[in-house]
């Protein structure tokens, strides 16, 4: 694991600004730092060191170092690869998993990437040919963003802050991304707050050579082998092959030189993950939130750490509960914002941050997560109500003047259900899951800096066309939007922020594909998320954790940003604020913004503080830079 920067270009490059852009990165790799310098070429890392602790430094190369690689993340069957290529008179040097990849590219070229399993963000150079690759994984564990600079010239980094010390871009915001981040509390990728910079599409290849730079998606494998089975599963298959196939992606995820540990809630996905593993590891460091037992109506109790506890006392593990008040949180809001790396405001990620700190402090360097289920499973609580039952397709959006979604607790669960039944699908699947509605950030971003007629409703669109959705359809939606914008960002992003590779089974790219596989009724049953999921495992799972319903890791934002936070969301819509200053908002936004968080219909917590995230960005971060 490490962070890596570089570029290529057909000039001479600065070797001060490359190591400004690597040790920008020293929090993502504090073990140890390379570097590889030519004309046309420069690259270099930090490295946290998981596997092959003292051979593993980087770069890696192939037998006659022809071949350059700068890689972060894992590969988990670098062993049977290893095998493989030996068998083929390979020779390797080192004990890094990473090296398997310098003789694939000799073996297989750009196919290589079909063979791997594993999260990972690479940088290949092949010098002969003066050509980068970069590749990311398929579900988008691992970060990596790129700055075109001309035809054939590029520049790269695992972080946006890295690339700011790149002298020439032109640090411009991207309007679309920032109109779209309180919605949805992220900017979706491949956009970022800068126009200039791109994420590297999850799943795809880069390729940066004397033709141009050019973008396509790869296959792989691990994949493709259940993508591509039209085989329909009945639910004693489909329970047989969520077990088989979970369980042998914990266990892959296992790999480590160093101590493990797993985040363990309480709930059904990390016990399940925490079991697993606790049949490899002799020994095994659990890690858990416990916090003010507040409740709201949308989330419940926020405090489920007895659970959690009761679970790793029967298995046995060395359990560690975190104990953090509304005070600990906002004392980590300036690391939150700064590992966020551009506006992120997933509140959850705090609980996240404060975990990695104390996992860490514990020398666990590898923590294995439980996210990711909910996507693949059908685990989200409105999942239930995409049902026949419920499911009423219409094509025309609804003329109700207020802006109902599934958070207005302020009415029934009857009316509320009653006027998304007459949404179209988009704007359906905007109202389950996601936070402010186009017509809120109208009344609160400033017109005139916000020119543009956009929406943030386009990304559903891009999702599928038709109007009428399948139940299946706004889950898959979730498993190709919302899990790799926010659930793999927020934990890659808030565990790197100490140094420790957070990994997330639920994601690999067999359970993704076995997930969509699934029908509706065998995720959600009757009245039972997840079905498949509990039904797979409830044999070594005591009955509190698998009859448990879904809580989720959650923060009582709205009841904080009124009381313990109420000086933040006061000073974010202040005349002297750096959204105020700017131009982002208007004179009035502040009075808006008190009746939405006041709104006794509505929880409106989430949208008002990716305001407060945004305008400490723009105070603390986008100043720096620019």
């Amino acid at each position: 694991m490490c962070g890596i920067a570089g570029y290529k270009t057909t000039k001479n490059i600065d070797s001060d600004v490359l190591k400004k852009m690597v040790r920008s990165l020293y929090h993502r790799g504090p073990d140890s730092e390379g570097y590889y310098y030519t004309n046309t070429y420069c690259a270099g890392m930090r490295r946290l060191s998981i596997n092959g602790l003292l051979t593993g430094d980087q770069p890696l190369y192939n037998e006659n170092k022809s071949i350059v690689l700068f890689y972060n993340g894992e590969i988990y069957n670098y062993q049977e690869l290893k095998t493989l290529l030996e068998k083929q008179n390979y020779t390797f040097k080192t004990g890094s998993d990473g090296e398997v990849i310098c003789h694939l590219y000799d073996e297989y070229k750009e196919k290589l990437f079909e063979h791997l399993d594993g999260m990972f963000a690479i940088a290949l150079w092949v010098e002969k040919e003066q050509k980068l690759i970069l590749a990311r994984d398929i579900p988008g564990e691992k970060p990596l963003y790129y700055i075109k600079l001309a035809e054939n010239e590029i520049v790269y980094s695992s972080e946006i802050k890295s690339l700011v010390y790149f002298p020439k871009w032109k640090k411009n915001f991207d309007i679309k991304a920032m109109w779209d981040f309180p919605t949805f509390l992220w900017v979706p990728e491949p956009s970022t707050i800068y126009k200039s910079v791109k994420a590297l599409p999850r799943g795809n290849l880069l390729i940066a050579d004397a033709k141009g730079i050019h973008i396509r998606p790869y296959t792989n494998k691990f994949y493709k082998t259940y993508s591509h089975d039209d085989h329909a599963l009945s639910d004693d298959e489909a329970v047989e092959e969520t077990r088989r196939i979970v369980t042998e992606s914990v266990e892959s995820r296992l790999l480590s030189d160093v101590p493990i540990g797993c985040f363990l809630s309480g709930g059904i996905d990390s016990s399940i993950v925490t079991t697993i593993a606790s049949q490899y590891q002799s020994t095994l460091d659990t890690f858990t939130i416990g916090f003010e037992n507040l409740t709201d109506p949308y989330h419940g109790h926020a405090d489920e750490s007895q659970y959690a506890e009761q679970f790793a006392h029967m298995l046995g593990t060395n359990h560690h509960t975190i104990r953090v008040t509304a005070k600990d949180f906002r004392e980590n809001l300036d690391k939150f914002c700064y590992h966020g790396d551009q506006p992120f405001s997933v509140s959850s990620g705090l609980g996240i941050l404060s975990i990695a700190k104390a996992a860490r402090e514990n020398n666990i360097k590898v923590l294995l997560s439980g996210d990711c289920a909910d996507e693949c499973f059908g685990g989200y609580s409105w999942y239930y109500y995409l049902n026949k039952k419920f499911h009423d397709h219409h094509n025309t959006v609804s003329n109700n003047s207020d802006i109902i979604s599934f958070q207005n607790f302020g009415l029934s669960e009857v009316d509320r259900l009653s006027v998304l039944s007459k949404y179209a699908a988009q704007q359906k699947a905007w109202a389950w899951h996601y936070y402010a509605a186009d017509e809120e950030k109208k009344k609160l971003f400033n017109p005139d800096f916000f020119y543009e007629n956009i929406s943030s409703l386009n990304y559903f669109y891009k999702f599928k066309d038709e109007a009428q959705w399948e139940p299946e359809d706004y889950i898959r939606q979730d498993r190709q939007f919302y899990l790799p914008n926010e659930m793999l960002r927020k934990l890659d992003r808030m565990t790197m922020a100490f140094s420790v590779e957070g990994r997330v089974p639920f994601a690999a790219p067999s359970v993704l594909a076995h997930a969509d596989r699934l029908a509706f009724s065998q995720m959600v049953q009757n009245s039972s998320l997840k079905w498949v999921l509990r039904k797979a495992f409830s044999s070594v799972l005591p009955k509190f954790i698998y009859k448990r319903p879904k809580h989720g890791f959650n923060v009582p934002i709205d009841h904080w940003l009124k009381n313990e936070w109420k000086d933040l969301f006061e000073d974010t819509f202040s005349s002297d604020s750096a959204l105020m200053n700017q131009g982002i908002i208007h004179k009035k936004s502040f009075q808006i913004a008190k009746q939405m968080l006041y709104d006794p219909k509505r929880l409106n917590g989430h949208t008002l503080f990716s305001f407060i995230m945004l305008n400490m960005w723009l105070e603390n971060y986008y100043g720096n830079y620019c």
